[in-house]
């Protein structure tokens, strides 16, 4: 679990030690805006933006069931944040699987990917797809409903 808090706990640290040297050295306003920037990365690459993650197992179980897609995805990696983020709250009807929490999980994307953990991965009908169009995912997400 503190895997997938790394990246956020570090942009907090670096932006609150350049925000407090530019305190220090008289700009308010400069550390101000720079630590509000550095939080906006922080919260952006933190769990906190996706949707609650599942095991793998019980994701492919719900996904047999309603059809849903299956996304693998990790903490910090950009292409699951733009995945994620054109998605906006549509995003919230897929299943969702931290790789980095779920060996399981990790185990399906090296199976899917010739043995490397490229994120994001769908998975629908058991064929999977890395890195797909936004629009394709949309699209696979609809015919479920």
């Amino acid at each position: 679990m503190m895997r997938s808090w790394t990246l956020p706990l570090l942009f907090v640290l670096c932006g609150s030690f350049v925000a407090a040297g530019l305190l220090l050295s008289g700009s308010p306003g400069e550390a101000a805006g720079l630590l509000s920037a550095f939080l906006v990365l922080a919260g952006v690459n933190s769990p906190l933006v996706f949707p609650r993650s599942l095991g793998a197992a019980e994701a492919q179980r719900r996904s047999a069931v309603d059809g849903r897609p299956v996304v693998y995805w990790r903490p910090g990696c950009k292409y699951c944040i733009r995945l994620r983020m054109r998605l906006g709250r549509s995003a919230r009807g897929l299943h969702w699987v931290d790789i980095w929490r779920d060996p399981e999980g990790a185990a399906a994307v090296r199976a899917a990917n010739g043995g490397n953990e490229t994120v994001p991965t769908v998975v629908v009908a058991g064929r999977a797809r890395t890195n797909p169009d936004v629009a394709w995912v949309r699209e696979q997400l609809a015919r479920t409903r």
